[in-house]
């Protein structure tokens, strides 16, 4: 006997990736998916693309996961969608230690973040129409 099967949480028009343990900490993850939060895809693709900070291109894997799974898991049209959600989460925290003057030692704390992407489908806005 089987468990029940589990409702999905998502809507018919959305998608997801996630990534799990990436070697950096929330703080700094948070600002390069706060480069993309709102944006249309294509557009989110390209931000990441050009971006300076090392870790966009660890976001930008994943974004590129969310549309493959919209497109090819849930039928979506790619040309619709805009990232509806980044979440950024705390993963485990490394704890090391570095030798400094007179016999102590400092903590050195190395952080490992998650990281979750939902894009969705939207929904073409009406054009008013003029009267002619």
């Amino acid at each position: 006997m089987s468990k029940p099967k589990h409702e999905r949480s998502l809507a018919e028009t959305e998608a997801q990736a996630v990534t799990r343990n990436i070697r950096v900490s929330p703080r700094k993850l948070n600002l390069a998916a706060g480069l993309i939060r709102g944006r249309r895809a294509q557009d989110a693709v390209a931000t990441l693309t050009f971006s300076k900070r090392r870790i966009s291109d660890t976001v930008k894997k994943t974004l590129e996961s969310a549309i493959a799974n919209a497109e090819n898991n849930h039928s979506l049209d790619v040309d619709k969608l805009v990232v509806a959600r980044v979440e950024v989460g705390r993963s485990i925290v490394m704890k090391r230690f570095q030798a400094r003057g007179r016999g102590k030692a400092a903590r050195v704390e190395k952080w490992f973040s998650h990281l979750k992407i939902v894009v969705a489908e939207q929904q073409p806005v009406p054009v008013a129409e003029e009267a002619a």
